[in-house]
């Protein structure tokens, strides 16, 4: 039986492996239960800093570590090179969509369970089937992406947009990559996974520990080794081999609930149907991703690859802040996930608002400092005045799109934790659409600047479909909802499944 301590605030380094249910008042557990309080009963702010800040705190440094990456890749004084990363990005949006599919759709649902359970216990029996079936199936997913592209790596390099002079490093850059997508695919899987059960300081000592080993293995293939873009393919392979092994240690020590067991591994519609109808809105979206680099890529191309590796270093500088915003965004979905299944009507009114404000804060803080400081930054990576002078271009755009994104992530958000497939795969096609008559209207009409400014306005007509989308699914969303009942709680359960 858990026990509480009334009026008192959980020990912030109590393991997080309890899945014990809070007391009526919603007093804070003393040393168990530290994570599920969190996500049931715990005031929001407080939630959302719980659960938010080591989210944005690891994403922040991973995009500081693509930074440095940058750096470390621009040191050698070779474009192709740097042009090579950005050729090989959309197949990483690939890898990480394919653990995105298995990996988002099974914490949702985890998360879901979680909440309904404190009115069905039944319902925590099913998260070890859900759990299994999304570690395994993302692996063997992966392994099979990964064989294809190794057989095929001659043509996807064409594929993805790389001319003559990058057609080397990008196929060393990617043939490295697709060895370890079964890693990647299972990294990306766990880290949801982690954080389906509140864990969220837990994901960020794994991604940042993973992020420390990954300028590590940079230093040594690239600077010392000179192996290229080849070395830097291979220190975030072999990073994310790390944060695997933790992420599997951590959750078979301290979680009661998960269970990566194969023999757990289900092809039950029960545990497929959920997965799969919120996992596939994150397909759909890295694959519209590909679509539009690959336009975008090939459109730049023409302008030489100074405007390719000015987009290269562009974005990476941009994505600090952007993943301030992410790591709210992402950090918010259990919380989501669990007041839904629960059918907390008011705690989940009050995360979605919360978040919003924290998320229309940071964009603007955060945004306009970059974008003041923006030519000195940028010019820290690259002395060439034409890369300079379109990468400050780029990086306005960036950050403009930015502020629309981190609304259309918390809406993404919304429709995931409450099982909404529809609206959010219809977010994740409406960009890939959107984006490409906008393009190629903005190159005819404006150049080089219409390339670089068509992905800004296209995601700004997604928020706006999101906001649509959203005042549409109210309705169902509420309905959905169990109002603390074990009968609606059931209902919740079924439409969950």
């Amino acid at each position: 039986m858990s026990t509480t301590t009334p009026n008192t605030d959980p020990d912030p380094d109590a393991d997080a492996d309890a899945t014990s249910v809070t007391s009526p008042s919603g007093a804070a557990p003393d040393a168990v239960g530290t994570n599920r309080w969190y996500l049931s009963a715990a005031p929001i702010l407080r939630a959302l800093v719980h659960l938010c800040v080591p989210m944005a705190a690891a994403m922040i440094v991973g995009a500081v570590y693509n930074v440095m990456n940058a750096g470390f890749v621009g040191s050698l004084h070779d474009s192709s090179l740097l042009a090579a990363i950005t050729f090989g990005t959309p197949l990483l949006g690939l890898v990480m969509a394919v653990g995105g599919v298995f990996g988002v759709g099974g914490g949702a649902l985890i998360s879901r369970l979680l909440g309904a359970s404190e009115h069905d216990p039944g319902a925590s029996g099913e998260i070890k089937r859900v759990s299994s079936f999304a570690l395994w199936g993302a692996v063997i997913t992966g392994a099979v992406l990964g064989g294809i592209g190794l057989l095929l790596l001659g043509p996807l390099v064409g594929l993805l947009g790389a001319d003559a002079p990058a057609v080397p490093a990008t196929s060393a850059y990617v043939g490295v990559m697709l060895a370890f997508v079964p890693v990647l695919a299972a990294a990306f899987c766990l880290e949801q996974i982690v954080r389906a059960e509140g864990a969220a300081r837990q994901v960020m000592v794994g991604l940042i520990g993973s992020t420390v080993a990954n300028v590590l293995f940079d230093v040594l293939f690239i600077l010392v080794l000179n192996w290229g873009v080849g070395g830097a393919a291979l220190a975030m392979g072999l990073s994310n081999l790390a944060v695997v092994i933790y992420f599997v240690v951590w959750l078979q020590r301290h979680s009661e609930n998960v269970s990566l067991a194969p023999r757990w591994f289900t092809l039950s519609p029960a545990v497929l149907k959920p997965v799969f109808g919120v996992g596939v809105g994150e397909l759909l979206q890295a694959s519209f991703l590909i679509v539009t680099s690959l336009v975008l890529n090939n459109l730049a191309a023409a302008y030489g690859d100074s405007a390719l590796a000015a987009m290269g270093v562009a974005v990476r500088i941009a994505q600090v802040p952007e993943f301030l915003v992410m790591g709210v965004t992402l950090g918010v979905l259990p919380l989501l996930a669990y007041a839904y299944g629960k059918g907390d009507r008011v705690r989940l009114g009050s995360a979605v608002r919360a978040s919003a404000l924290v998320v229309g804060g940071i964009s603007l803080l955060f945004g306009v400092a970059v974008f003041a400081f923006r030519e000195p930054v940028f010019s820290a990576f690259s002395s060439d005045s034409s890369v300079l002078a379109i990468g400050v271009t780029v990086l306005a755009a960036q950050l403009v799109a930015m502020i629309v994104n981190g609304f259309t992530g918390l809406l993404t958000s919304l429709f995931q934790a409450t099982g909404r497939a529809v609206p959010a795969i219809a977010m994740s096609m409406a960009q890939g659409v959107l984006f490409i008559p906008i393009v190629l209207l903005g190159k005819l009409w404006f150049g080089l600047g219409g390339i670089i400014w068509a992905l800004t306005v296209s995601e700004g007509l997604v928020f706006v479909i999101g906001i649509v989308l959203w005042l549409t699914s109210r309705r169902a969303i509420e309905r959905g909802l169990t109002e603390g009942s074990p009968e609606r709680a059931e209902e919740a359960l079924e439409q969950a499944a």
